[in-house]
């Protein structure tokens, strides 16, 4: 289907590729870099705006609503392969008992509303459960780990107008979705030595994707999926991040400064600041899609840490909620920051439905008159 877009595209001087870099590096701009994280699935089916022009996801509502372009199009098999097949087992009057992808015995609303899933079982319990697994789903020969280099570079030429960002995978987030979350708490102090063969796994996963693509792709930025964090801070202790996971990050960082990559972030919702002094050791120098009310004003983390650190989302989506009044004081408030540079604005994770449609087409408009090309020039 073809989608056309609702509003016009922000106006500038620059593609999106050198704005984005130039943003990220703290080098002049024509305007401010315009995207968004996307919406909760029930947007699609509440939102009047959606639903009566057939959007249906979150690649359509960027077309829709005429964002900058910025691709995550180099899909990398860096997990298991293949995956446990997806299945029903049980059901109740309100809820499905299945087994997902990572082996996990779930408990899901029958109606398919969005949730995080209550976890009863992981399939990888003992050290011999993840010999098995890794035997059969881990295989750095697997030939599905073997990268299609011509279709990926006719996808995104050198020419291209867009960032473009390379995979660098999870080293114990996705492990976190395999064990789950009390399931890798006892296996850190039960088995602390499969965890670290886990971590080890995953790197060289990444490492053996990366070798294959970045010879032959000039990327803009790398990014990764480490949803480790929650309110009280990471899931696993300090020691353990440090000792274990740092070492795995440090050696996929050489490889993406080699291939000239210095912008790279990952997705780690939650209160990160017990961790960030090693993300930002380890070369992870970006937080993305930064949660506010689990951490901070990104303000608060960009004035400790300087230049050192980029971060882009943060825009508090409980202010989005609220209407037009609190929307515009918290934009206010990321003005310094959009203007210091390193630091791009968009709702700190996707936005959820209770934020009305009326308000999230206020902010889009606010957001272009306080950070697009108009706003620049009347600086």
């Amino acid at each position: 289907m073809s989608i056309k877009p609702c509003r016009a595209k922000w106006k500038g001087t620059m593609t999106d590729r050198q704005r984005f870099n130039n943003q990220m590096h703290y080098r002049p701009v024509d305007r401010c870099f315009n995207m968004e994280f996307g919406y909760w699935n029930e947007n699609f089916q509440e939102w009047s705006i959606f639903v009566e022009n057939g959007i249906t996801s979150n690649e359509q509502a960027d077309i829709f609503f005429n964002f900058d372009k910025i691709g995550f199009g180099t899909t990398a098999q860096t997990w298991m392969h293949p995956a446990f097949e997806r299945k029903v087992v049980d059901r109740t009057s309100t809820k499905h008992i299945l087994i997902n992808e990572d082996g996990l015995l779930a408990e899901v609303p029958k109606d398919g509303h969005d949730t995080i899933p209550h976890f009863i079982k992981s399939s990888i319990i003992t050290p011999d459960d993840w010999a098995q697994c890794k035997a059969q789903r881990f295989r750095l020969d697997d030939p599905a780990r073997k990268v299609d280099l011509e279709t990926l570079k006719q996808a995104h030429p050198s020419d291209r107008d867009y960032p473009l960002g390379v995979c660098s995978g999870s080293m114990i987030g996705k492990i976190r979705d395999m064990l789950t979350f009390e399931g890798l708490a006892y296996a850190c102090h039960d088995y602390p030595d499969m965890v670290e063969d886990m971590v080890e796994t995953c790197c060289l996963l990444v490492e053996n994707f990366l070798d294959q693509v970045l010879p032959h792709i000039d990327f803009d930025f790398a990014h990764g999926w480490e949803d480790i964090c929650f309110k009280n801070g990471p899931i696993v202790s300090v020691p353990f991040f440090r000792d274990v996971v740092v070492p795995r990050y440090k050696r996929i960082g050489q490889k993406l400064s080699q291939a000239g990559i210095d912008i790279w972030f990952t997705d780690c919702d939650g209160d990160v600041r017990p961790i960030l002094p090693l993300f930002l050791e380890a070369g992870i120098n970006c937080l993305f899609p930064y949660e506010v009310n689990s951490c901070c004003h990104p303000a608060e983390l960009l004035k400790e840490y300087g230049q050192e650190l980029l971060i882009m989302g943060g825009v508090d989506k409980i202010e989005l909620a609220k209407g037009p009044e609190a929307i515009k004081a918290y934009l206010e408030s990321l003005v310094p920051l959009v203007e210091r540079g390193g630091y791009i604005p968009f709702c700190d994770h996707r936005c959820p439905p209770n934020v009305k449609v009326e308000d999230y087409l206020y902010y889009l408009d606010l957001k272009e008159e306080m950070f697009g090309l108009n706003a620049q020039a009347g600086k």
